[in-house]
């Protein structure tokens, strides 16, 4: 067997560097430009709105009844704070779970709450939206200071959400996001 080799002129082997070196650009580009996009997709732009509320008129009731329950809760006036939860509550909380006994709330905000725990709302937390035929959702963000403690011990912000129940002029409580 024979193995001829040729020699190609020199102009030849220029252009095919270039060849090459041009492949490797644009092959490095391509794949560049195809991990930007990839990232992109993977980091979407999340854009807020300031809150407005739907309804001003409703969302300010939802504020005055917030204001008036949480002062019974404040102050342990049981009764009226018996009469702002539905029969049927609900209340989900991150720590408890679910209570879904009225009765047995009232008696655990009784025996653990009561001049023990004051709640303090992040003020212009609330957003009020109403739910067509039902009443309205309430989501805020509230701290609660253990009394028991030094009054410098430090404070969390929570989150909740209170689903409230319109029965004609009547609001009640019927469900609650409690979170930590």
């Amino acid at each position: 067997m024979f193995l001829i080799i040729y020699k190609l002129p020199s102009v030849y082997t220029e252009k095919i560097q270039t060849m090459k070196i041009l492949k490797f650009i644009i092959l490095t580009n391509t794949i560049f430009v195809l991990a930007a996009c990839s990232v992109s997709k993977l980091k979407p732009t999340i854009e807020t709105q300031a809150y407005i509320p739907d309804s001003q008129e409703l969302h300010d009731k939802i504020v005055s009844l917030d204001s008036v329950y949480f002062h019974a809760y404040n102050t342990c006036d049981m009764a009226l704070q018996d009469s702002f939860y539905a029969e049927n509550i609900e209340f989900y909380h991150d720590k408890s779970g679910l209570s879904t006994s009225k009765k047995d709330l009232l008696e655990s905000l009784k025996k653990n709450i009561c001049g023990k725990v004051t709640r303090e709302l992040v003020k212009g937390s609330i957003e009020v939206y109403p739910l067509k035929g039902f009443g309205a959702v309430e989501m805020g963000s509230h701290i609660f200071h253990n009394n028991m403690e030094k009054s410098d011990a430090p404070s969390h912000i929570g989150k909740f959400i209170i689903i409230w129940k319109q029965t004609g002029e009547k609001w009640q409580i019927s469900r609650v996001v409690s979170l930590h």
